[in-house]
């Protein structure tokens, strides 16, 4: 009977809402390196008419990573950086987030389907993106050191709430080089720009 407690437990820890999300991008498949570039399988809706989405909302990051800044410096970039391509506008900051407290959301990184719904009607915007931070910072391997960056966004529909389109990058990390003559790799804030580079054009792939 105890053991069987314990692992209805365990069974409701595993499948939680960002749980659900974190194992859809694990396991996904046909991940594949390219250069210092880990690249993984983008899941889109088929039925999503991409070409309609010309607002969205960047709602905060979820942080894994060691770094509690990391979640605020991602999103910044990807925000400017998706802003800066011209093709969809993004709903500033401040308008963001008086979206969120209209809304109550619990968990702004973690938004029920009610809540994006709900948000959506708000702030007026077609979709609305999150994403989780996996990695972030330095790692060491012997004498070589370097760092990493690991971003996964998934874009919500403004009707149902559902995901419509995910997608998962890393940048960084110690390469063969750094491990044969040492190293520090390359710098954080560049690691960054290529990670929210490479998850832009998959998304506007499908744009």
């Amino acid at each position: 009977m105890l053991l069987t407690s314990k692992m209805c437990g365990l069974r409701k820890s595993l499948f939680g809402p960002m749980s659900v999300f974190l194992l859809l991008l694990l396991f996904s498949g046909g991940c594949a390196w390219v250069g210092n570039t880990l690249v993984g399988d983008t899941f889109h809706d088929p039925l999503m008419d991409f070409a309609s989405v010309k607002t969205v909302a960047v709602l905060p990051f979820f942080n894994l990573s060691k770094d509690q800044a990391a979640a605020e410096r991602a999103r910044d970039t990807f925000t400017t950086m998706l802003l800066a391509d011209g093709g969809i506008y993004v709903v500033p900051p401040g308008e963001t987030a008086r979206g969120i407290n209209r809304v109550n959301m619990v968990i702004p990184s973690q938004p029920s389907l009610e809540e994006v719904k709900k948000f959506a009607g708000i702030t007026q915007v077609d979709a609305v993106i999150t994403g989780v931070v996996r990695e972030y910072g330095e790692v060491r391997l012997a004498s070589a050191t370097a760092n990493v960056m690991s971003l996964s966004l998934q874009m919500l529909d403004k009707e149902s709430g559902a995901v419509v389109w995910t997608g998962s990058a890393t940048r960084g990390g110690i390469s063969f080089t750094d491990r044969l003559f040492g190293g520090g790799g390359q710098p954080m804030d560049e690691i960054t720009r290529r990670v929210c580079q490479d998850l832009l054009d998959r998304l506007f792939a499908v744009k």
